[in-house]
């Protein structure tokens, strides 16, 4: 048997393995961890744009400072009274209680946070690598370890999104889909890890919307696999099922204030997806549990059917409004300014066509994992087969659509390619030659996504096609140093006229508030903004006074800067970049000269 085909692992293999591999994933982890503290760990001093993980820090001193646990309002950005923010407390009470142990022993807080922006995204990695290696050992069997803790530590290496600083929802969602499947995949030798993987998914999804489209291919798997195999997959169907049915009802009572049961929101955890969640966590437990639904394959078909049209019926009659396009409600000045120039949210085609060294360097390692998988069908089709290949299809389709459905896609293309290098490894062993020791060598290379990166990136740049580019990055990075905004910080607080890209360090680095950031729900705040930096001089001192606003934000280098100046070259912000600056603004002197400027609307102006 080779290692493409192992079998299902041993409840004693499973448990007696576990240590091995927890191991490998923490040396593995501790290389990436090495190499940001040789460098001083630069994210914190520089989050390079991360302004998620800069409201998430914020969000968390919100909750310390005291407020609210279900008052999730962002009170310091858009308009006076700020806008309610779509993501989770379920991340902001860990975040918070390791911020509160750690300065309780430290008795500094900033220190406390700083260790908390490393020690957090380490132990996601860990636990996300640990999750891998477990998935390739009961996919391929042990020959897979070593290429996962390998080649799955290069790939959420290159993610970025487990480098220290990083304090957003995605890392966590990539680890809690990477447990659910790697517990699937275990759950016949294991009893308690459908129960396990059914919570985890759930908890991925009350976390955040990103996370559905995999949360709901993994019990769309599990029901096919149940309706195929009624006795050998029940207990994992109903176990899996109630786990889902269980973390959403526990997670949607934790996080939705009573007041708020019965209205839906498209983008958060609300009524629409518990109902959803819930019923098909319930419904697929309960058809495992009653054997007159699932003595048959027909009966099963019939009942599985009858759940999926109840799921059907619910979301096109009750919740239709979230059938459309998650940003169907924007305004259209804020898709063509904004959500147009976001790289998370462009399509392959985009991509391709905008900047082709990232779409090879994000999409060709998952091309290989899909590829490999084909080659699979018909040799001998297995459960794991379905599990992994419905996931990663699941996850290259949504990275088709955006963009940031390639994270996910990345991290689920290390088991297929794990396997391919173990079978690569097991015939260079059991038949040495020149050609299978290429062969062996080949699989490695193509596996490694950071290679597809240097390679495409190294191509671009022969054709010098990236030279522009690579300077306004540069100075892009300048404008979102830390160090830029400490002139800033040390202003009386007010209110702060600034670019989009500008608002979450605003609000993470200084005590002021902002105006506009890069949220969809702050639709009245950005569009305010705009009206500021794309009118006249006029239209922006109106805004100044009717939103009370002590200071505007300039930072040359910045892109939204130059497309909001090329757009409106007549502008309030072009003619302040071309160096007019209206009789009612003052250069503040303290700024000291550097990407960052600004500038004090004066008294009574």
């Amino acid at each position: 048997m080779t290692a493409a085909h192992a079998a299902t692992p041993s409840r004693d293999t499973a448990r007696a393995s576990w240590r091995t591999d927890m191991l490998a994933a923490l040396l593995a982890a501790l290389v990436p961890l090495f190499i940001h503290a040789v460098g001083g760990f630069p994210q914190l001093a520089n989050p390079a744009g991360d302004n998620d993980s800069l409201l998430q820090l914020v969000e968390v001193r919100d909750l310390l400072a005291g407020q609210g646990w279900f008052d999730l309002h962002q009170y310091r950005m858009g308009l006076e009274g700020g806008f309610v923010m779509h993501w989770s407390r379920l991340l902001d009470a860990p975040l918070a209680l390791c911020i509160l142990a750690v300065s309780a022993l430290t008795g500094n807080v900033a220190l406390a946070e700083q260790v908390v922006q490393v020690a957090w995204p380490a132990l996601l990695f860990w636990l996300a690598l640990f999750a891998i290696i477990r998935a390739a050992r009961a996919f391929a069997g042990g020959q897979a370890v070593l290429p996962a803790a390998v080649v799955g530590g290069a790939a959420l290496y290159y993610l970025g999104i487990f480098a220290p600083g990083s304090l957003d929802h995605h890392n966590v969602q990539l680890t809690l889909t990477l447990a659910s499947l790697a517990l699937l995949l275990e759950a016949p030798a294991l009893r308690p890890a459908a129960l396990l993987a059914g919570m985890s998914a759930a908890l991925s999804l009350a976390i955040g919307m990103e996370s559905a489209p995999y949360t709901g291919t993994l019990g769309a798997v599990v029901a096919l696999l149940f309706l195929r195999n009624g006795s050998g997959e029940r207990p994992v169907a109903r176990d899996f099922g109630l786990g889902v049915a269980g973390a959403s009802a526990l997670a949607f009572v934790a996080t939705v204030p009573a007041s708020a049961w019965t209205q839906p929101q498209c983008d958060a955890f609300s009524i629409a997806q518990f109902a959803l969640a819930g019923l098909a966590g319930a419904g697929l437990a309960g058809v495992a549990s009653w054997k007159a639904a699932n003595a048959t394959v027909a009966r099963r078909l019939t009942a599985l059917g009858l759940l999926g049209l109840a799921l059907v019926a619910i979301v096109t009659f009750l919740f239709p409004q979230c059938l459309a396009s998650p940003y169907a409600s924007l305004d259209p000045r804020l898709k063509e300014m904004w959500l147009s120039h976001i790289d998370e949210a462009r399509s392959l085609f985009q991509l391709v066509t905008d900047d082709p060294v990232r779409a090879v360097s994000r999409f060709a390692t998952p091309l290989v994992a899909i590829l490999l998988m084909a080659l699979r069908i018909g040799r001998g089709w297995r459960r794991q087969d379905s599990l992994v290949g419905g996931l990663l299809v699941a996850a290259f389709l949504v990275s088709a659509w955006e963009v940031r459905g390639s994270t996910f896609s990345i991290a689920f293309a290390v088991i297929p390619l794990a396997s391919w290098i173990a079978s690569s490894r097991q015939r260079t062993e059991t038949s040495p030659s020149g050609g299978a020791a290429l062969r062996m060598a080949a699989a490695w290379l193509i596996s490694v996504n950071s290679i597809w990166a240097g390679a495409a990136g190294a191509a671009s740049s022969a054709l010098q096609t990236d030279a522009v580019l690579t300077g306004a990055k540069a100075d892009d990075a300048a404008c979102l140093d830390k160090a830029s905004f400490a002139a800033l910080g040390r202003l009386p607080a007010t209110t702060v006229l600034s670019l989009s890209n500008l608002g979450s360090p605003i609000l993470a680095f200084t005590g002021h508030r902002a105006l506009a950031g890069l949220y969809h729900r702050n639709i009245a705040g950005n569009l305010v903004a705009l009206d500021a930096l794309l009118g006249s001089e006029a239209d922006a001192r109106a805004v100044v006074e009717a939103h009370h606003v002590g200071l505007v934000a300039l930072c040359r280098g910045n892109a939204e800067s130059r497309l909001l100046a090329a757009r409106a070259p007549d502008g309030f912000l072009a003619r302040l970049m071309a160096g007019s600056v209206p009789p009612w603004l003052e250069p503040v002197t303290e700024a000291g000269g550097g990407p960052l400027e600004l500038y004090r609307v004066r008294s009574g102006g």
